[in-house]
């Protein structure tokens, strides 16, 4: 087993080095089935929200007719095929028959050759012009906003913060837990029946359900206290001799 993978690796060696520089390119941008739906996704997510409609169906046109349909970036096209091939199905059959200038075209090809969508790899021909399709993460806007989702989505959740432990039953538990199902303020043990649950800072100015906010107490202090500050309570609750 070990003689065969080595075999198959000097094989591969040997293919690459016989390849110029530009076929290993090639050959590593050619993209996989298993590809695609990622590729399709961010051009949704990161490019479509940068384009017109026309640059976007400019884009879906040469994107299905380069990656979609042989596995790399290169399409040919010209200024008729874009009049006709693309702007009719985008117009709908209300407007048949009507079609977008030639100046037109080439705005929005210039614009996508701006944002980085596609790049012209040669002169106009009798074939048309050769252009390469660029996808999300080789255009810099769509990468800077991948960046950006990505930091975003980063955030941590601080549970102590964010989640609410007053009304989410199994989070009470967490709060009745940590003071071991005794009253902070008069030291009642109590049991799962008989706790509550008590805002150090009331709701009423600012108080929230989060983790630190949030107190056992029996059912007597927690009525004596009701809305008042912590301090003012507990000064009622323990008077100086």
């Amino acid at each position: 087993m070990k003689e065969t993978i080595n075999s198959i690796r000097a094989a591969l060696d040997e293919l690459e080095q016989n390849q110029s520089t530009d076929e290993v390119e090639r050959v590593l941008r050619e993209f996989s089935a298993f590809e695609l739906p990622q590729i399709t996704t961010d051009v949704v997510d990161f490019l479509m929200p940068r384009l017109s409609t026309y640059e976007a169906a400019f884009y879906w046109y040469m994107f299905r007719h380069s990656i979609l349909e042989s596995g790399d970036q290169y399409v040919r096209t010209s200024v008729r095929r874009f009049q006709t091939d693309v702007v009719r199905s985008v117009r709908g059959r209300r407007h048949k028959g009507r079609q977008i200038s030639e100046e037109q075209v080439r705005g929005s090809s210039r614009s996508l050759e701006s944002i980085g969508a596609i790049r012209k790899e040669g002169e106009p021909g009798r074939e048309g012009t050769l252009y390469k399709v660029l996808t999300p993460e080789e255009i810099e806007a769509c990468r800077e906003a991948m960046k950006a989702r990505q930091t975003e989505e980063a955030q941590p959740v601080d549970v102590k913060t964010e989640v609410d432990h007053y009304n989410v039953r199994e989070n009470r538990h967490e709060i009745f837990e940590r003071d071991g199902y005794a009253c902070v303020y008069c030291g009642k043990q109590l049991t799962r029946f008989t706790a509550t649950l008590d805002h150090v800072t009331p709701v009423s100015v600012g108080g929230d359900n989060n983790y630190d906010n949030l107190v056992t107490a029996c059912l007597s202090c927690n009525s004596k206290k009701s809305g008042k500050p912590l301090g003012d309570f507990l000064a009622d609750h323990d008077p100086p001799p």
